[in-house]
């Protein structure tokens, strides 16, 4: 028990800082005052959790007992809002490695949480995707943004990666849960460098092509 305590308090530490100053540096970004960036640097790092206890049966209450991390989320707001814009700046260009950081930490821990819960295989999935992913759809929305999840390249995915090898006890102990998490990082920026994407289809392109019909038949006419 004292192990399992020890590796969700780590990864609860990584997410933390990492998902804190993500929020923070998109307020910046679309130019919310000091307070805006301090909502959401903390629901960035907290809006995930918040979700994973109410779907796997965690008191909502018990986010107020965790003072190490929200003392750690407000430090690590306030040091990225006062940061000269230079260092902000070349910081974004680490931006998806810190995401990539968080989306691991926090679906692990997610998953670790189910898991101790004795929840099945299902729901410590969920319990992991959730964890990772929801600070950062509710960040991208109340930035005005299209989730980040949503639309880019493979995101959600490693998460539910993260939480079908813990859950079916692949990974197990402290070194194994570090290699873990460093897999997820490292198939998160994968994605991310060569462009990895889900199927999808796009409405627009099928509504255009009977326009272009039309469009080729009037030049034919006039011809």
């Amino acid at each position: 028990m004292e192990l399992l305590e020890l590796n969700l308090q780590l990864f609860s530490i990584i997410g933390t800082v990492a998902f804190a100053v993500s929020g923070a540096v998109v307020a910046m970004e679309e130019e919310y005052d000091i307070l805006g960036v301090f909502v959401l640097g903390l629901v960035t790092a907290f809006g995930g959790g918040v979700i994973r206890n109410l779907l796997i049966g965690v008191p909502v209450t018990t986010l107020w007992e965790q003072g190490l991390f929200l003392k750690t989320a407000l430090i690590s707001t306030a040091l990225v809002f006062f940061l000269p814009v230079s260092w902000i700046n070349r910081w974004k260009s680490w931006e998806a490695l810190f995401d990539a950081i968080g989306l691991a930490a926090f679906s692990i821990q997610g998953a670790l949480y189910a898991v101790n819960m004795h929840h099945p295989l299902s729901a410590v999935i969920v319990a992991a995707v959730m964890t990772g992913i929801g600070g950062g759809i509710i960040r991208d929305v109340l930035a005005g943004r299209k989730p980040l999840v949503l639309r880019d390249e493979i995101y959600a995915v490693w998460g539910m990666l993260a939480g079908l090898a813990i859950g079916l006890g692949w990974f197990q102990g402290y070194m194994p849960l570090l290699v873990l998490f460093a897999w997820i990082v490292l198939l998160r920026m994968l994605s991310v460098y060569f462009k990895w994407r889900l199927p999808r289809r796009s409405l627009k392109s099928d509504q255009a092509l009977p326009q272009l019909a039309v469009f080729r038949r009037k030049k034919e006419e006039n011809v």
